[in-house]
């Protein structure tokens, strides 16, 4: 029961983070660039999720293999943890388009106590800390691709 209760707190930590602005730095060890994820997602190490909106992931694509679970629709937590189950012990790591949106779930996640997650901070679009996947150059695919290929365990029903 204990677990259901941290699960729930995380929950509507992470529906309040949706509408928050991202402040802090998350921390070091948990954020990886769009370099190493790249890398990771070619040999099969890690999941990503794109947390972004549906008008952003249109607007730009999504990277090749993200799983499209934005923070903006609903049961995102629970779409989150059911990301995590699929990903069979391999870490989860979290983009945005700058990486305040997902330092900041992050953070929610880390003071539930939480792990297994990585922060890719520069996001889509680049930050103080990298470029981006964008601008690195590195393999895009549209929205409707990436939808079409979530697993069933994550898709919304219509």
């Amino acid at each position: 029961m204990a677990h259901f209760l941290t699960r729930r707190k995380v929950m509507t930590t992470l529906v309040a983070t949706a509408v928050m602005p991202s402040f802090g730095s998350a921390q070091t060890s948990d954020i990886w660039s769009v370099g190493q994820v790249f890398e990771a997602l070619k040999t099969d190490q890690i999941r990503l999720i794109d947390v972004r909106s549906r008008a952003e992931w249109d607007e730009t694509g999504l990277a090749e293999g993200a799983w499209a679970i934005s923070l903006h629709e609903d049961r995102f937590p629970e779409r989150l943890f059911a990301a995590r189950d699929l990903a069979d012990g391999r870490p989860v790591a979290l983009t945005c388009a700058t990486g305040g949106r997902s330092g900041s779930v992050m953070r929610s996640l880390r003071q539930a106590g939480y792990s297994g997650f990585i922060d890719v901070s520069e996001g889509m679009l680049g930050s103080s800390l990298g470029p981006g996947w964008i601008a690195a150059g590195l393999p895009v695919v549209d929205m409707e691709t990436a939808l079409a290929t979530l697993p069933d365990g994550l898709v919304l029903a219509p």
